[in-house]
């Protein structure tokens, strides 16, 4: 009897060696109810609220029209999840694919016969990819159309506009990545274009094209750009979005 409860009392104070050591003070935020001394009171409450990534993405109160779905239609919430899907099925999809002029046809191919789901995956990348593209410029027209652009917004709405182009490049990049006449053609076409922005024209179309024409190389910058540049720019700026639309009173605008 005497042994367990010296156990106890060596485990009791472990517990509160590490609970008061610096690497857990350096790791709870103020007003943490794990923290030595926690008082149940409205301040500490508050803090528990705005010191938690999950709490604090909602306000405490929202208008009574932002909670219609027929408001909102949760496009921007179907835009962000989509994003999720086209990640994990990329995620997939990399695994099986190589950015080279010899075998990124043959890895598609492949992806059709040879691997598991290939198909369903691909197919799930495609369609995912389309439909990102129209809920993100319906979500635009919503907001457009709702006001939601209006002070304190304009900020967000800048943001919005930036999110729709590099949606738009996040496709078109990955258009080429097939490596078939389609999409050959299609990037020549595409850009072709962009050499008739004014003054920087054939700048840009050499950066976009690294080279005279769509070549191995451009493949590859192509494939870095959809992969892992684009993305990465797209994940900073979804997250000052979520943030602004936080800090700006809600999901929706004025009516």
């Amino acid at each position: 009897m005497a042994e367990k409860v010296s156990v106890r009392k060596r485990i009791s104070e472990a517990n509160d060696k590490l609970a008061n050591s610096q690497f857990v003070e350096s790791m709870l935020r103020p007003g943490s109810p794990f923290k030595k001394g926690y008082a149940d009171s409205p301040r500490n409450r508050s803090y528990v609220v705005m010191n938690n990534v999950l709490y604090h993405l909602h306000p405490v109160k929202v208008k009574r029209h932002g909670v219609r779905l027929s408001y909102t239609l949760c496009l921007g919430g179907l835009s962000f999840f989509l994003f999720i899907l086209l990640t994990i099925t990329g995620i997939f999809l990399m695994f099986y694919y190589t950015p080279s002029e010899a075998s990124a046809y043959a890895d598609i191919q492949a992806l059709s016969t040879d691997v598991a789901f290939g198909t369903l995956v691909r197919n799930m990348h495609r369609w995912g990819a389309h439909l990102m593209v129209l809920t993100v410029f319906l979500h635009m027209s919503r907001v457009f159309y709702h006001g939601a652009y209006k002070p304190p917004r304009e900020f967000n709405w800048v943001v919005g506009v930036l999110l729709l182009l590099l949606t738009l490049l996040l496709s078109f990049t990955g258009y080429l990545l097939p490596w078939d006449q389609l999409a050959l053609w299609a990037v020549t076409v595409g850009t072709n274009m962009a050499g008739f922005v004014p003054v920087i024209g054939d700048q840009v179309k050499f950066i976009l094209l690294s080279g005279a024409e769509v070549t191995a190389n451009t493949l590859l910058r192509w494939y870095v750009l959809h992969v892992l540049f684009l993305p990465f720019i797209l994940v900073v700026f979804l997250a000052v979005h979520f943030w602004r639309v936080r800090k700006d009173g809600g999901v929706s605008g004025p009516l």
